[in-house]
């Protein structure tokens, strides 16, 4: 089974100086709209263990593969977690691409970062319209520059809703079970006891 990548958008602002760009891709407890389904927020220390584990995360421009800006593997991508969020440091390539981004970013064009990650822990929370998703781990993938972020994946966090809600109904339907037994246990308890007096 392929895992389907999620991206969310984090609108701060982008420098860039010389050709290095420097930026957040993700902000923490900023409460994120996904698509009027759900309210996300990403938990301080969510992309940690990524950080820890050294996966090569790459930077990309508009979550293109074909327009790698860099990578942590070579250092061309510095990642690290502060207590404003997911901190971003990417030395642009001497490419069409790398230099088209530095140039639309000091004009202002560019403006926002974006990142791509599969979750590995997530919780929900039903009690609020919309739901609220709190993301507290995730194997991050990319971090990217992107001129109009959008939410193209939530498809995956639909199914992650889905679960929760059919794990939710299963656990109820079970508890519920046990109550009748028991009920049903004790009517029983109840006549015999009865029948011996």
């Amino acid at each position: 089974m392929t895992e389907k990548i999620e991206k969310r958008a984090a609108s701060q602002p982008v420098a860039v100086e010389g050709m290095t760009v420097a930026g957040y891709a993700a902000v923490f407890n900023s409460p994120t709209d996904i698509g009027d389904m759900w309210q996300e927020v990403v938990a301080p220390g969510a992309f940690a263990e990524t950080l820890r584990s050294g996966s090569d995360v790459l930077a990309l421009y508009s979550h293109e593969i074909e327009r790698l800006l860099g990578r942590q593997s070579s250092g061309t991508l510095r990642l690290s977690e502060d207590e404003r969020g997911l901190s971003v440091e990417i030395d642009l390539p001497d490419t069409s691409d790398g230099r088209d981004v530095a140039t639309l970013i000091k004009r202002g064009d560019l403006k926002g970062m974006s990142f791509g990650f599969c979750v590995t822990h997530d919780e929900w929370d039903e009690t609020t319209t919309p739901p609220k998703r709190t993301i507290h781990a995730v194997d991050l993938r990319e971090v990217t520059i992107t001129a109009s972020p959008a939410y193209e994946d939530t498809e995956c966090g639909m199914r992650s809703l889905e679960k929760v809600k059919a794990e939710r109904e299963k656990r109820e339907k079970e508890a519920e079970k046990k109550a009748d037994n028991y009920f049903k246990r004790k009517a029983e308890t109840d006549q015999r006891v009865r029948g011996i007096r």
